[in-house]
């Protein structure tokens, strides 16, 4: 069998410092690298203060790919990212270069390094039923999710119900061939995907990382960093009243945000009673419906920094709280992010050389960045490619359980509801366990406990009568 292609793969949470890091790896290696970027928003055109993008005078001349070339509209699956990369890959390698993967999608550097993607089948399967498709998305989506969840619960379960494209696909793959979709996420098949012996390349992944409290700080930074830098002209551009927050570009944290920001900005600067929105459109202020107008070929850029420090206390306050609102997402993508790769070394047996960057970012006025980080990978890199015996120093490994069982028996296709958090769904029994541990969450709790104490009926005893407070449920 002939030696896997080897592949750099540098991973972490968002404002670790992943992709200042892979830029550094090309000024240190004796070999040229190229970039592939694996960040879900960061492929898209547009917004690239917000999806911080590398500006091209910081990428020291080092290539990166799909980094800006989506359109923003367009429907861009992990399978597509696979497919893409794969191509760029073996052209870089061709070229006798070395590919180094750079992003916090996880679930695309899983699809990519994995020889097995659902997504296949159900494409091999539903290449035939193109009509079927098209009858479905003519449906109400409401009741396309219901006829799955009749069809299929399992599979239901597993997706959420704003997830039109995979509720249409899954459905049409059981008209077409009579299977329940969540048959194939179960079994052999299921079970290898995404495992370290299965993996199609040789990978060396870095996982730069820092303590959560540093990381925390540094994304506050960040983002106020981005609204000097203009984010919000750019989320003006794009702004649309009661878009579809599911599909392309304005999935991306930091658009949504900012929704009941810009609908007061729009009410209250209006022309000839309509209100004209960022890309040029218009719409009515009283109900938020688009309009069609010509006469608008002109918007003057606002500049939205003045409003921090305007006398419009209304606009002030929504401003403020969008910007809290970005931050606190970000900050809980931070933790989805590391959950996950603690799950693939954990549960998936990847090998990932943990780097430290707690020190570097914590204090950036000397050459702590080079030390800490940049000068271990590189000779993590280096061992990897030239095949050197590697300082067992260098980078932190956790022991890894080789024992199957452990991924095997988490419940992944239970869905959980909790009511007490607005009927935010978790999936699986770890996830709903984490967010029972969380601090909104027992606050909620706690409210509802009290709330219901005071109005409960006293029992003889003088006491509040014994009620499962519990507002949770599969």
């Amino acid at each position: 069998m002939p030696a896997k292609k080897k592949v750099v793969v540098v991973m972490g949470a968002t404002g670790a410092g992943k992709s200042k890091l892979a830029i550094d790896l090309a000024s240190h290696l004796p070999c040229p690298i190229e970039i592939v970027n694996a960040d879900s928003m960061q492929v898209y055109q547009g917004l690239d203060v917000l999806t911080n993008k590398v500006p091209l005078s910081e990428r020291q001349g080092v290539p990166h790919h799909l980094l800006g070339t989506v359109a923003a509209s367009e429907e861009f699956t992990s399978k597509d990212f696979r497919d893409l990369a794969i191509a760029i890959i073996d052209d870089i390698l061709a070229r006798d270069r070395v590919p180094v993967i750079v992003g916090g999608t996880n679930y695309y550097i899983q699809a990519l390094v994995s020889p097995f993607l659902v997504d296949d089948v159900v494409d091999d399967i539903t290449a035939c039923s193109f009509n079927s498709s098209r009858e479905l998305k003519s449906v109400d989506p409401c009741a396309v999710y219901e006829r799955l969840k009749e069809i299929d619960p399992v599979a239901a379960n597993r997706i959420h119900q704003n997830d039109h494209r995979k509720i249409n696909r899954y459905l049409s793959l059981y008209e077409s061939s009579g299977v329940p979709p969540s048959s194939l996420f179960q079994g052999e098949a299921a079970k290898k995907w995404g495992r370290a012996d299965c993996l199609r390349y040789d990978c060396c992944f870095i996982w730069v990382d820092a303590a959560l409290p540093v990381l925390d700080r540094f994304v506050d930074q960040r983002v106020d960093c981005m609204i000097a830098g203009g984010l919000l002209n750019e989320v003006h551009e794009i702004y649309k009243p009661n878009a579809d927050y599911t599909r392309g570009l304005r999935q991306a944290i930091g658009v949504r945000e900012f929704e009941d920001f810009f609908r007061y900005y729009f009410s209250n600067t209006m022309t000839g009673g309509t209100c004209v929105c960022g890309n040029g459109s218009a719409y009515n202020s009283e109900d938020g419906t688009p309009s069609s107008i010509n006469e608008y070929e002109e918007v003057l850029e606002p500049n939205f920094l003045e409003i921090l420090n305007s006398n419009d206390n209304n606009l002030k306050v929504l401003l403020c709280e969008s910007i809290d609102k970005l931050k606190a997402n970000t900050r809980k993508l931070v933790r989805r992010q590391k959950r996950r790769l603690n799950q693939l070394k954990k549960y998936f047996g990847w090998d990932l050389h943990n780097v430290d960057a707690t020190v570097a970012l914590f204090n950036t006025s000397n050459d702590s960045w080079s030390v800490a980080v940049v000068q271990p990978c590189v000779d993590l890199v280096k061992t990897f490619l030239f095949d050197h015996e590697l300082d067992p120093l260098i980078c932190k490994r956790a022991p890894f359980n080789t024992n199957n069982e452990a991924l095997i028996s988490r419940d992944l296709w239970n869905q959980h509801i909790c009511e007490a958090c607005g009927n935010q769904i978790l999936r699986g029994a770890h996830e709903w366990e984490q967010h029972k541990k969380g601090r909104r969450h027992r606050k909620q709790i706690l409210r509802l406990k009290k709330k219901k104490a005071s109005s409960s009926m006293i029992d003889c005893s003088g006491h509040p009568s014994d009620e499962n407070y519990s507002v949770c449920f599969t």
